[in-house]
């Protein structure tokens, strides 16, 4: 039987057997529709960010967020103490509050979040600095051609090239749903990464390294395309690679 292993949160683990027996109430969400699934998701959120199994994910939850953390649990940061760190291969390193991001020209998008285990959750209004903006300010150095991306849970990394970090549609999002980004979607401070799968929005962005080249992040390291487009295969059509 798998371990259950601590939470950093303070929230106590979430054990493989209760998830089992929440599989079973999230098919009373398939007979009962997408209202019941909505609300199912709202209510197991917590339970969803303390469960090291990763089981929680497969409840059938409609379209809404699913919550993962790849630490098991990470501590809220307060967004009066929030820094955002631009490091690496730059002429200008930066080291940016909540109040300093606010402070930039914002950026305003409406598109889904596709996982790349399979749900989606369409139309999400998302809202943010560009990450290109930042990266200007930082002015890079010529030998830079990549950005590596670190999440103040300690754990969770993720890598784009330069150019997919210009792009107009990567954000360092502040708001989405109409709302600040809370904790349980990665907040104060997210990635968003329109034209990729979830796991390239890192969560609980605290980092920003530029580098000589492409440092593979957490899902690559465990098999994960370092290059998630989601492709019009799953209903997209703008992946520039097809």
């Amino acid at each position: 039987m798998a371990t259950e292993q601590p939470d950093v949160d303070g929230g106590a683990p979430v054990g493989r057997r209760v998830v089992l027996g929440l599989l079973g109430l999230g098919a009373l969400g398939i007979v009962g529709g997408a209202r019941l699934q909505d609300a199912l998701g709202a209510a197991l959120a917590p339970i969803q960010t303390r469960d090291p199994t990763g089981l929680s994910g497969l409840l059938p939850l409609g379209n809404t967020f699913r919550y993962y953390s790849v630490t098991g649990g990470v501590d809220e940061q307060d967004a009066g103490d929030y820094r955002l760190s631009v490091s690496g291969l730059v002429a200008q390193p930066g080291r940016h509050t909540l109040a300093d991001l606010q402070a930039m020209p914002q950026t305003d998008l409406v598109r889904d979040f596709q996982c790349v285990t399979g749900w989606r959750v369409p139309d999400v209004p998302w809202a943010g600095v560009q990450l290109g903006h930042l990266l200007d300010l930082a002015a890079p150095a010529p030998a830079a051609t990549a950005v590596r991306l670190s999440s103040f849970d300690g754990t969770y990394t993720e890598s784009l090239t330069l150019d997919q970090a210009r792009r107009p549609d990567v954000l360092v999002a502040l708001r989405m749903l109409d709302a600040p980004v809370t904790h349980d979607h990665g907040g104060p401070v997210r990635l968003y990464v329109a034209p990729m799968y979830g796991y390239k929005s890192l969560k609980w962005l605290s980092g920003i390294e530029l580098t000589d080249e492409v440092v593979p992040g957490y899902w690559e390291e465990r098999g994960y395309a370092v290059d998630g487009w989601v492709g019009s295969s799953n209903g997209r059509d703008d992946d520039p690679t097809g």
